[in-house]
């Protein structure tokens, strides 16, 4: 995911403020979620459950990465690729449905564990970051389309 971002940022960063701080929101997000998970190069050979604080902290990243997308990034995207044209508004429309699944599961995880304290309630979370996981790639993989389609096909 990380190695994504990087080329993600490196096509299009400057291209835009705004998809600038997105991105930076997204690496922020991609790095809590890689040491919530304990993964490389956060991995321990013993590891316990993360702290109630690390787990709020990266709520608190993730609901804001998810925020900003919604209420600020998307609407621009879109509104640039309805004046860009048919196909490419098109393309916005077909794949914002397909993000909002991925918000779905993201308010899921932070329902569950952005206020949970109960060690049972954690037993979880291993299969829980999994499947967010899985979501946060499809999302932005869907999310760099519209950013393709806006900065590549219509520059």
């Amino acid at each position: 995911m990380l190695n994504r971002l990087e080329k993600t940022q490196q096509q299009w960063g400057g291209s835009h403020n705004a998809i600038d701080n997105w991105l930076n929101d997204r690496q922020d997000v991609l790095v809590a979620y890689c040491k919530l998970a304990g993964l490389p190069p956060f991995d321990t050979t013993e590891r316990a459950l993360p702290q109630g604080t690390e787990i709020q902290s990266f709520c608190q990243l993730l609901m804001d990465y998810v925020s900003v997308g919604h209420f600020e990034v998307y609407d621009q995207i879109v509104k640039q690729c309805k004046d860009n044209g048919p196909k490419s508004l098109a393309l916005a429309q077909n794949i914002y449905p397909k993000i909002s699944t991925s918000t779905d599961v993201a308010l899921n995880f932070n329902d569950k564990y952005a206020e949970c304290e109960d060690t049972y309630a954690l037993s979880d979370l291993d299969t829980s970051l999994s499947t967010l996981g899985q979501s946060l790639v499809e999302r932005f993989e869907l999310e760099d389309q519209l950013i393709e389609t806006l900065y590549i096909k219509h520059s």
